[in-house]
């Protein structure tokens, strides 16, 4: 059983049209901003296939970023390392979520929002749903949105800073980084607010 389209029908049941899900990647990570999605499928032309994207391969998350491209309304926005370190990971997720929200073509009539939070700085009305991107749909379309963007923006830091395996680790806590962090020390990119990285500087 994968995501259903069943809370976006009951919205469009009430008058509801344009739905968003939003959903980010990068919160746990050592390394790198968090990116955030927002997606507005199109119900004629959702994308077959559509999942969680931890249950995808990087091939699969590839093959559907190219169909929600082509066949939806999408929005991206980012929060920075500056930024997760100034005011911490949650609040910079979702001010990423507000940002890919906003960089929609035009504002959602709703927004469904995974995990079990509504961003304090969105005005719209919004639901939060806890494992929002293996039930929704929508919220399932951009959770494959911001996976796809942060590997492929960590795939480019990976060239600029090679040690650290970000282009296969993605800034993800792996033994194989903590021992380049200890080893090469932290670049520009690495969250000082973070223990492992604190605790190295």
């Amino acid at each position: 059983m994968g995501p259903s389209f069943d809370v976006e029908d009951g919205l469009r049941m009430r008058g509801v049209m344009r739905i968003a899900g939003v959903d980010e990647a990068g919160r746990g990570p050592l390394a790198g901003p968090v990116v955030a999605a927002a997606v507005i499928l199109d119900p004629a032309r959702v994308p077959i296939g559509l999942n969680d994207s931890k249950m995808l391969t990087a091939k699969k998350r590839n093959a559907l970023l190219d169909l929600i491209l082509a066949q939806a309304e999408v929005g991206v926005g980012l929060a920075s390392v500056e930024e997760i370190d100034e005011i911490n990971i949650l609040r910079a997720s979702h001010l990423a979520m507000c940002r890919a929200v906003a960089a929609l073509s035009a504002s959602p009539d709703h927004v469904l929002i995974d995990g079990n939070l509504v961003p304090r700085d969105l005005t719209l009305s919004a639901t939060p749903i806890v494992k929002g991107d293996s039930l929704s749909l929508s919220i399932a379309a951009a959770s494959i949105m911001a996976k796809t963007r942060r590997d492929a923006i960590m795939w480019d830091l990976a060239q600029q800073f090679p040690g650290y395996g970000w282009e296969r680790n993605q800034g993800y806590p792996t033994k194989c980084h903590k021992e380049a962090l200890r080893n090469l020390g932290a670049t520009p990119h690495h969250r000082r607010s973070f223990r492992p990285v604190h605790n190295i500087l």
